[in-house]
């Protein structure tokens, strides 16, 4: 990163409770302070903020990924922004390197929400200027949005670890569903690798799928599963299922987002999953961590980043 005199003194960091370590992770890259604010909740779970500093014409970043609790970090976003709002920063960047409700992103059923818009309507109204974040479920969700989105991805970081591992010349990408295929071929060409699909079908509301045919050849393959979020990880354990009845040799998955709920961790510890690879654009906390998970820093992108929209830099060009 190239250091710009005076300009990075005008940044401003701050963070809810979903996510501190990350932030000030990202602060330190910056060679910049943590911004001092306080975030609690009272006794009858109202949330209250108040900056601690000033930021009066300053540029400011709010870094809140949308994590367990989720509705929590939204309203502890939401109330950080209007409070920076109404203590005149100059801009408002809401940095969410996990954008939650995103599968919600269309009304694929009678009468129901499209909460990942919902979403981007609060907070457009809470006062953000701009948005930062990393992976987006669904690429439409920045349509959502009436102010200028910055869509980062970790595909890059992910793939310079697995290149670097040097898995031989047998190893096949696959994307864990269509909707994530273009961003595994992606990774594909990055790794010189030839690219399967599962085709699967989700099976209820509450996230259960099953999968229905993989296209491509796997055969004595070492697999390379791709996706963006890993939930209650049902729908990873069908793919490797799946891939285990097709013949191939190892498996490795990857995604952006540990989400980890329910009986993920025990399913992933009993599966023959050789190594998952993560970022921690949400926190792994060390219960939670197996072995064979890798937890990759996801700051250096998001401080780059940041850096970049304050110089008025291009942010495409970090992946050029």
């Amino acid at each position: 990163m190239k250091e710009v005199v005076g300009l990075m003194d005008e940044i401003k960091i701050f963070s809810g409770n979903a996510h501190p370590g990350l932030a000030k992770a990202v602060a330190d890259y910056l060679k910049i302070p943590l911004g001092n604010c306080e975030v609690f909740e009272f006794s009858n779970e109202n949330i209250f903020v108040r900056i601690l500093e000033n930021v009066r014409a300053r540029d400011t970043f709010v870094i809140q990924p949308l994590s367990s609790p989720v509705n929590k970090s939204l309203v502890e976003m939401l109330i950080l922004i209007d409070a920076l709002k109404r203590a005149s920063a100059k801009r408002i960047t809401a940095v969410v390197p996990y954008y939650a409700y995103g599968r919600t992103d269309k009304k694929d059923q009678p009468r129901v929400p499209i909460t990942a818009r919902l979403l981007a309507d609060l907070i457009t109204v809470a006062g953000a200027n701009r948005l930062l974040t990393v992976d987006l479920h669904a690429a439409q969700i920045q349509g959502f949005f009436n102010i200028p989105v910055d869509e980062l991805t970790a595909l890059y970081i992910l793939g310079r670890y697995f290149r670097d591992k040097k898995l031989n010349s047998q190893l096949v990408v696959v994307a864990t569903d269509i909707g994530i295929s273009k961003r595994a071929r992606d990774l594909a060409e990055k790794l010189n690798a030839p690219l399967a699909i599962v085709e699967k079908r989700r099976v209820d509301n509450a996230g259960r799928s099953e999968a229905l045919n993989i296209i491509g050849e796997v055969q004595d393959k070492i697999a390379l599963t791709v996706d963006d979020e890993i939930d209650t990880a049902g729908s990873l354990m069908n793919v490797v299922s799946a891939l285990e009845k097709r013949g191939v040799r190892e498996i490795y998955s990857c995604c952006t987002h540990p989400i980890f709920s329910g009986p993920a961790i025990e399913r992933i510890a009993a599966s023959p999953i050789k190594e998952l690879v993560v970022t921690n654009t949400v926190p792994v906390n060390g219960e939670r961590k197996l072995d064979k998970i890798t937890v990759l820093p996801i700051a250096p992108l998001l401080g780059e980043a940041i850096h970049r929209i304050h110089t008025g830099s291009s942010i495409g060009a970090m992946f050029e």
